[in-house]
């Protein structure tokens, strides 16, 4: 296939371009090369390489910062996912959409399923949603894979901020009634490369097993990371002052993926593999 990855220079866009570019034809973009929101241009660029399925990792993922500037998250997370629909569409491409688990509102008590009620309740989740709704409306061939809590090699993730704090001699507070799935970058990119050869087209929950805790996910890494002695203090999220704030639940399970034979392992197992592979693991 030909594959237009855009945020090729993000942590997930790069590792999919690693992973694909020996099957496929593959072309990554970045915001230097192609602003999503001038729609002119998008249908311009995407004419022009003819990709027969474009996956759209480029996102403005700062939650807090989309909570100042909601409309500014609007335009790029939502109409941003319009423009390249549009433009896949016109060339009869399929166009594959990285969502989130914030677009649930955190009010149930069981993990969310791929077909459960959206309801955002912060302007980052309500700007994925809409690009959820406007990529369903401008393109058929579409997939949205929703995931949560992503942390990679090489860049700012939960893990790495919390192995920082201790080492600088920090003292640690981490919230006890945030819930949702830790999900390893790379388990995510390759979930991602199987479903595309499947061509189900579909909402997918593409995340590590099992939900926890932002205190538990941080207790885990440390024990993990040889700092099992070091205390953290529980705190609930009211506590943690922020410009958004997420949802309490929102734990999603693979159903979906599932069915198709794409899976992924515990939220724990890609912890080990993360931090072994980031020589971390005690």
């Amino acid at each position: 296939m030909r594959l237009l990855i855009t945020g090729a220079k993000g942590r997930l866009g790069s590792r999919l371009v690693e992973i694909l570019q020996d099957k496929h034809n593959v072309t990554g973009i970045d915001i230097d090369e192609l602003d999503i929101t001038d729609s002119s241009g998008v249908r311009e660029f995407v004419a022009e390489n003819q990709p027969d399925l474009v996956l759209h990792t480029a996102a403005w993922t700062d939650v807090d910062g989309c909570a100042r500037e909601p409309q500014k998250a609007v335009k790029i997370n939502g109409f941003g996912t319009q423009n390249l629909a549009i433009a896949a569409a016109q060339v009869g491409a399929g166009i594959l959409y990285v969502s989130s688990n914030e677009v649930f509102d955190g009010a149930q008590t069981k993990p969310y399923q791929e077909y459960d009620v959206t309801h955002p309740i912060n302007p980052y989740g309500y700007s994925k949603w809409v690009g959820e709704r406007t990529l369903g409306r401008s393109n058929p061939k579409h997939y949205v894979v929703r995931t949560s809590w992503l942390f990679a090699h090489g860049g700012k993730n939960f893990i790495q901020a919390i192995l920082n704090a201790v080492e600088a001699g920090k003292s640690l507070r981490v919230v006890t009634n945030e819930v949702a799935n830790p999900t390893y970058n790379d388990d995510l990119a390759d979930a991602i490369a199987q479903l595309i050869e499947t061509g189900r087209y579909g909402v997918y929950h593409l995340v590590n097993e099992g939900g926890c805790s932002r205190w538990d996910f941080a207790r885990y890494a440390l024990d993990k990371a040889g700092y099992a002695d070091t205390p953290i203090a529980k705190i609930s999220a009211t506590e943690w002052q922020r410009d958004s704030m997420p949802p309490e639940y929102s734990s999603l399970v693979n159903v979906a993926g599932e069915m198709v034979g794409v899976t992924l392992r515990s939220w724990q197992d890609a912890v080990d593999a993360f931090l072994e592979k980031e020589e971390l693991l005690a």
